[in-house]
């Protein structure tokens, strides 16, 4: 099948080696502009981008595409489908009529179960809200924000204590499998309205959002926490300095928000609004990331 492939991240870029592999003709690939990073802030390609260029494949990076002028690549391809993974424009109605496909020619992979966690975050805000599955849905495209019909969805259990970058591993491989799979047997598929029911929407993270306070619950910190690694990496204050936290959980405790109770090569527990948080992996302001242990080494903690 001839295909454009749109993405940007690396969930995305697992998908595209997948459709490479399996045989389907991608005469273009849609990817944004090329940003800094690094403590260098040298322009950097994304990793659909680095995908694209080693297979020879043209790429495209509009800023936006608003302007009909930025169509014309896009609509020279001649694709057939348009294969959406977390590419991070908008997509106007003018672009997603361009494959030749009716109906549903632009199709997206989205890392929930849909209806719950539309949008932008999808792996973040199902660890927050301390979801116990999630999974994949392969999607008809339209314009409004990941609203379309469902052509194949499959489950996946979120893992006790994991991260939202060892979910989005698990959940990038998984969506590349089903893309796979749905454009093998498109024709037989039937593409399903999403409920109405248990719409939820999965905001941008916010590196705001990553300031925690000792005055929560500790198992809403933990979950937040786990939503933020790798990024932007959650910090709480501790012995006067704002730390980043990288492996925390949820134990049985109790005192002032805030307080030390126990600082040991276990951990070093802390006093929430509710129980008490073990932090197991902290990071200092322009340090390494360090085990407890490691940590109490050169940061001795006075347990109140």
């Amino acid at each position: 099948m001839r295909l454009i492939f749109a993405g940007t991240p690396e969930f995305a870029a697992l998908a595209l080696e997948a459709l490479i592999a399996a045989g389907h003709d991608i005469p273009l690939v849609l990817t944004q502009p090329d940003r800094p990073a690094g403590r260098g802030m040298q322009l950097q390609p994304s990793a659909v981008k680095k995908v694209a260029l080693a297979h020879g494949i043209s790429v495209f990076q509009p800023e936006k595409l608003r302007d009909p002028a930025t169509h014309e690549p896009i609509r020279n391809a001649g694709a057939d489908i348009m294969v959406v993974a977390a590419y991070g424009l908008i997509l106007p109605q003018a672009v997603l009529d361009i494959p030749k496909r009716r109906p549903g020619g632009c199709i997206n992979i989205h890392g929930s179960l849909l209806p719950r966690w539309r949008g932008a975050a999808p792996i973040q805000r199902a660890i927050e809200a301390g979801d116990d599955e999630t999974g994949v849905t392969i999607m008809q495209m339209e314009a409004g924000l990941d609203t379309g019909p469902m052509l194949l969805a499959e489950a996946l259990k979120v893992g006790a204590g994991e991260t939202a970058g060892e979910l989005h591993d698990r959940l990038a491989a998984q969506g590349a499998r089903l893309i796979v799979d749905a454009l093998a047997r498109l024709d037989q598929l039937q593409a399903v309205p999403q409920p109405e029911a248990g719409v939820t929407y999965a905001a941008k993270i916010d590196k705001a959002e990553a300031r925690l306070d000792w005055n929560a619950p500790a198992e809403l910190l933990a979950r937040k926490i786990r939503a933020f690694n790798p990024f932007p990496g959650a910090t709480l204050p501790l012995a006067g300095e704002t730390v980043k936290i990288w492996r925390a959980e949820a134990v049985a405790g109790s005192g002032k928000p805030g307080q030390v109770l126990a600082a040991n090569a276990d951990g070093i527990v802390v006093a929430a609004s509710e129980g008490a948080l073990r932090l197991t992996e902290l990071q200092k302001p322009g340090g390494r990331r360090l085990a407890s242990a490691d940590f109490l080494r050169g940061t001795p903690l006075r347990v109140d």
